[in-house]
């Protein structure tokens, strides 16, 4: 259960089904070791972000906080992106996972009057892949990132147990 203090409505469920989606994520990491964690996959792949599950989880911990800082930014904030992270262990990334989450939750926390619709595209957030957002859907496509990868990174192992 998040630490919602008062927090309500939508955003408390989107911060309720963000993390559903992280502890889901974490549940299929957990028993990875390190050999696992750190396997090619993808040798092919074109996409840095993709050869392995640390990839994967690197570029999902980096995306937990730079939505967050997508909308810090937007609200006048001036937050910088943390680096990437990467780690040869899934607790690293798990710790990592449960911090971003609590950054976002906190930024939601201390700026509670955060709107979350906005129909007028030229106040929308910009992503840096050329998407326009409102922080509500920003906060979707976040919980959507995380299913995604989850769903991947499944896959990814189901494909590599031995037969």
């Amino acid at each position: 259960m998040i630490n919602s203090n008062n927090l309500t409505g939508a955003i408390a469920a989107l911060l309720e089904e963000y993390k559903k989606a992280i502890d889901e994520l974490i549940a299929i990491i957990s028993p990875l070791n390190p050999a696992q964690l750190t396997a090619i996959v993808n040798p092919d792949a074109l996409d840095e972000d993709v050869r392995s599950i640390q990839n994967i989880l690197s570029h999902v911990v980096a995306s937990t906080y730079s939505y967050t800082v997508y909308i810090e930014n937007w609200i006048g904030l001036h937050t910088v992106r943390p680096n990437r992270y990467v780690f040869d262990n899934v607790k690293d990334y798990i710790e990592k996972l449960n911090s971003g989450f609590s950054y976002c939750e906190n930024c939601f926390l201390q700026n509670r009057d955060i709107p979350l619709e906005e129909f007028d595209n030229n106040k929308k957030i910009n992503t840096r892949w050329g998407q326009q957002y409102d922080v509500e859907q920003l906060m979707e496509h976040a919980i959507v990132h995380i299913l995604r990868h989850r769903r991947q990174i499944q896959n990814i192992i189901k494909r590599n147990q031995p037969a």
